[in-house]
Order: C-alpha cells, then sequence, then structure tokens
C-alpha cells in the first residue's frame, strides 16, 4: 500500500494533540477513540484489524487484529479519508499528560518497536504489529516489556508518552538500565533484555521492582518519566478506600456517611 505524506502540528504542553492535514484521497490511522474533531469533508470508516491489512483479504484483516488483541488493543481502527476537493485536518487528542512525539519511520530504518499503549495515529500505510521479545527471561520477567507494537513502514507514526520525553542515541556495545515502565520506543537495531537489580533489599524495598530493561545500542531509544501505570498506581493509592456500610459521601468531601447525620435520623439509624 503507497504510504501517505502528511502534514502536522502537535499542540499544547501537558495534554497535548496532533493535527494532521489531508490532501484530497489522503487517510490518517487513529487509535479507537483518540479523534478529537475532524473538518466535515473527512470520512470516517472503521475497519478490523490496523488499516493496513485489507490488501490481504479476510485472512490479512483477521491477522491484523489478532496481533492488535495480542497487544491489548481495540480490534478495530478507524480511517480518517479526506473526501473533500481542498486540504481537510482531522486531530488526535493524547489520553494522559505527556507529549506527543512524531517518528519518521523512513529515517527510523522503516520499523519501530513501542509500548503498546504507545501508539496514537499514523499516516495511511503503516502497519501495526507484534514485537515479542526472544528471550525467555524477558517474556518471564519483562512486565510491560515483553509484548510491545512493532510500527512498520515508510510514513509518519505519532507516539504518545507521558511526562517528558528523553530521546537516547547509543553506541555501539552503550548500555543503559531503564524502568521497565519508561521505555516508550527504540529502533530495530536496539538490543532489549531483563536485568535483575542484583541485591535482594534493594529489590523488596528500594520501590524500583526486582528487574531492569537492559537497552543497549547501536540505536535510539526514547523514554518517559511518568509512565501510565506508575500513574495508575499512585492515584489508586491516594484513592479512599471504602469498607462495608454506607458509601456515599456528604457536602462535608466525604467526612460523614452517606445521608449526614440529618439523613441516618430520618432513615430510622438512631432506633
Amino acid at each position: 500500500m503507497a504510504m501517505d505524506v502528511v502534514d502536522y502540528e502537535v499542540k499544547g504542553s501537558e495534554m497535548q494533540y496532533v493535527e494532521v492535514e489531508l490532501d484530497p484521497g489522503e487517510a490518517a490511522i487513529g487509535e479507537a477513540g483518540s479523534m478529537m474533531y475532524m473538518d466535515a469533508a473527512i470520512a470516517m470508516d472503521t475497519v478490523f484489524g490496523d488499516g493496513s491489512a485489507g490488501q490481504g483479504g479476510f485472512l490479512g484483516k483477521l491477522l491484523g487484529a489478532g496481533k492488535r488483541l495480542v497487544t491489548g488493543e481495540s480490534l478495530f481502527t478507524t480511517v480518517y479519508t479526506n473526501n473533500g476537493s481542498g486540504k481537510q485536518r482531522v486531530a488526535f487528542a493524547a489520553p494522559y499528560p505527556g507529549k506527543i512525539i512524531a517518528m519518521d519511520l523512513r529515517q527510523l530504518g522503516g520499523t519501530l518497536i513501542c509500548q503498546r499503549d504507545a501508539f496514537l495515529c499514523a499516516a495511511r500505510g503503516v502497519s501495526l504489529g507484534i514485537a515479542l521479545q526472544r528471550k525467555l527471561s524477558t517474556g518471564f520477567f519483562g512486565g510491560e516489556g515483553f509484548i510491545m507494537q512493532k510500527l512498520e513502514g515508510e510514513g509518519l507514526a505519532f507516539v504518545h508518552a507521558g511526562g517528558t520525553i528523553a530521546k537516547r542515541e547509543l553506541q555501539p556495545g552503550q548500555t543503559l538500565l531503564v524502568d521497565t515502565g519508561c521505555v516508550v520506543a527504540y529502533t530495530q537495531s536496539i538490543s532489549f533484555e531483563i536485568q535483575y537489580v542484583g541485591k535482594i533489599k534493594t529489590a523488596l524495598f528500594g520501590g524500583e521492582g526486582l528487574f531492569f530493561a537492559r537497552i543497549t545500542g547501536p540505536g535510539t531509544v526514547w523514554l518517559q518519566s511518568l509512565p501510565f501505570s506508575r500513574l495508575a498506581s499512585r492515584v489508586f493509592a491516594a484513592a479512599p478506600q471504602t469498607g462495608g456500610g454506607r458509601t456515599g459521601e456528604s457536602a462535608l468531601g466525604g467526612l460523614l456517611p452517606a445521608g449526614g447525620l440529618l439523613g441516618g435520623v430520618l432513615g430510622g439509624d438512631d432506633e
């Protein structure tokens, strides 16, 4: 499938979105639920798979959908096509605070490996697949880094990451130890392995987990300062954990039980 060459602009700071400009006949593919707005002449079409597997018939579509299911994504992808006579725009929003990175696959050797929830949208023609780590130890202990997405093609793909982005260019043999959740994406030439932290005390009480991602060059790796899993765990830990009985909150922010003292009296709880 021919690659569409699209123009784009990333807008915002903490909660970013990317606006993609499509010429007549051009199209972009987006992750389910990522569309923010679009011009009226753009047509939406939800397809089975990743939007690039249609050339392989039903078997190709089934394979593309299966790959996305394994990576935890939706079975369906939405294709946005410009059916008008002039330029049209469609925007895709990030799902949580962070940054959107434009990846030119042509300049990255045609392949990019990224975290399962990192893909946001791409120009039509970019193929979404899976990248399974080959080493058994990585499979058992890799956690978030075991099953990753593989973006292939020669067009633009947009990847989202949490917090601040760090881009590192690794020389041959140069190694970086990273928390597995902080790895956003890396080029195919990078070697990705899992390494034990080395000390029982550090593993149990250090708060960083039992394993690191050991990333060795040559190649490029993108890191995020705030993985979504870390953000979710902090939110869950800070949320009030309610037990049995009445769980509704009063106007005093939950200091009183459901309905407050007056509700308890009217309900007969004082008997």
